[in-house]
Order: C-alpha cells, then sequence, then structure tokens
C-alpha cells in the first residue's frame, strides 16, 4: 500500500468517528490540524469569494459517509464562502470517474446526481468505474446516453480532469476526503482527528482568510 493509499484508509478509520486528535475546544494549529501550503493553490472563486475544496472520489466510502455532513454544512455558510468539488485521480483508474463528475457538472446534473452516484456504488453495489458502466448509470438516471458520452469524451471534460489533477498535487493531498480553503490550506481528517474536526478547522480558516482580503 503505498503513502496516499494508506492515508486515504487512517483517513477512513477517523472519518468513522472514533476518538480524534483535535479538540474542538481550542484553536486550531498548523501542522496540528492543518497545513498551510508553501505555495498558494489556484482558485477558481472571484475575490473577494473565498473558496472551499472538497477532494473526493466516488468509490471511498468515507467519502459517501461525508457527504452528508458536508451538504449540511455547505447550508450554513454565508454567501462569500464557495464551495468547489474535485475528484481526486491517485492512478489513472481514478480518470473515469473524474469524466463523470465533469460531465454531470456540463450538464448541470450535480445537484440532481451526485449523490445517486454514491448510492449507486455503495448502496446498491454497481461498479460505477468505467465508460460502459458509467454510461448505464446515466442512461438509467434519465440522461440522453449519446450526448452524455459525447461529453464525457470532450476536450472540455478531459481538460477539467487534467487540472483536478493538478490542483489535486498542489495541495499535497494525501487522502480522501481532504478539504482546502482559499489556495492556502489544507487538512483531512488524518491532520484533524476526524471530519467533524476537519470542518472545524475550515471554519477558522475561511474566518482567517476573510481577515486577510
Amino acid at each position: 500500500m503505498d503513502r496516499r493509499e494508506f492515508s486515504a484508509a487512517a483517513a477512513g478509520v477517523l472519518a468513522l468517528g472514533l476518538p480524534g486528535l483535535a479538540s474542538a475546544q481550542r484553536r486550531p494549529e498548523d501542522g496540528r490540524d492543518y497545513r498551510r501550503l508553501d505555495k498558494a493553490a489556484p482558485v477558481e472563486a472571484p475575490a473577494p469569494k473565498i473558496e472551499v475544496v472538497e477532494f473526493f472520489w466516488y468509490s471511498c466510502p468515507h467519502c459517501h459517509a461525508f457527504e452528508p455532513k458536508l451538504v449540511a454544512w455547505s447550508k450554513k455558510q454565508p454567501n462569500d464562502v464557495v464551495l468547489r468539488r474535485v475528484p481526486i485521480a491517485f492512478r489513472d483508474d481514478f480518470v473515469p470517474q473524474q469524466r463523470l463528475y465533469y460531465t454531470l457538472e456540463a450538464m448541470g446534473k450535480v445537484d440532481e446526481l451526485h449523490t445517486k452516484v454514491f448510492q449507486a456504488i455503495h448502496t446498491e453495489k454497481k461498479p460505477t468505474n468505467t465508460e460502459g458502466a458509467i454510461l448505464d448509470f446515466a442512461q438509467q438516471n434519465g440522461l440522453d446516453r449519446a450526448k452524455f458520452q459525447e461529453l464525457y469524451n470532450s476536450f472540455a471534460v478531459s481538460t477539467k480532469a487534467r487540472r483536478a489533477k493538478q490542483l489535486q498535487d498542489q495541495y499535497e493531498v494525501d487522502g480522501v476526503p481532504a478539504l482546502g480553503v482559499a489556495g492556502r490550506f489544507y487538512t483531512d481528517a488524518t491532520l484533524a482527528g476526524g471530519m467533524d474536526n476537519a470542518l472545524r478547522a475550515v471554519d477558522y480558516l475561511v474566518a482567517e482568510a476573510r481577515k486577510s482580503r
């Protein structure tokens, strides 16, 4: 198991609710609950918005478990906070699911079908990690198969997948789920002691980013 795979597994154990390393009562600390990037990563949100990035993988059970918490958290954020989802690719066989996400995005179907992808994989036990299986999923959920396939294999979606991999590397993502803030900070379950604590760290980092605008 390489470093990234090991980190993903460790993050998942903590995300399941075992005792965390961080306390909700103290201020999050750099190097303990999060880390500051040596070099700022690019952001898509226009100033003065504050971008929070979720790095995820559809086949990750811990990303599936984290999704409702992330949605609940996002609904509580003020208008200056923008959530951006970025599908990761630690290996080449992750790329089809990157393309799946960005095709849904291109079709304006993320809000409708993002959670259904997780459910298909983790609840219905349908492998959705190859182009054929992904096209079946799209068709079964009312999307035009030919249009979906055209977008899935388009230059625009390929470019977004490539940029997602670049951003993943710029944030030095070790495992998923993971969170980036304002192109400057990174946290995950391993650092923060669970994803609940990671979200608390993000709240702190958003406030810090807001001060420095």
